[in-house]
């Protein structure tokens, strides 16, 4: 089984959708929204997906609660270290620099970022080495 998608509600799209753009390009995602879609409320929404047609939607509204922990699979480390360097450009806030994290299991490998409204945003590689 699989996901097939996520959608987040965001308090302010215009700082969402270049947070989005930014942090997601690493991991393999593409935009698939060249303007805003409706959603069946009227509601403007922007999506990205990935080789796997796995889609991430953020739509506009006052944001999702409670906040979220989204953990990306990416192939390898450095995809994590420009997942992190690139969402902190785009406007996100540090949550764990890039590193080992044991607690988890010897080769996780991962990275947290604060998504504008505060959702916890992470790349994850469980590959050893680089």
């Amino acid at each position: 089984m699989m996901i097939d998608h996520i959608a987040i509600q965001v308090s302010d799209l215009k700082k969402s959708l270049h947070f989005y753009d930014h942090a997601l390009a690493p991991l393999g995602y593409k935009s698939i929204t060249e303007a805003p879609l409706k959603n069946e409320r009227g509601i403007l929404i922007f999506g990205w997906e990935d080789s796997l047609k796995t889609d991430v939607w953020i739509s506009e509204g006052l944001g999702t609660r409670p906040l979220l922990h989204v953990a990306f699979r990416v192939e390898n480390r450095e995809q994590v270290d420009e997942f992190y360097r690139l969402a902190l450009s785009a406007g996100g806030k540090d949550n764990g620099r890039p590193g080992i994290r044991p607690k988890y299991h010897a080769n996780y490998y991962g990275a947290f970022v604060l998504d504008p409204d505060g959702h916890n945003i992470e790349a994850v590689c469980h590959s050893p080495g680089r």
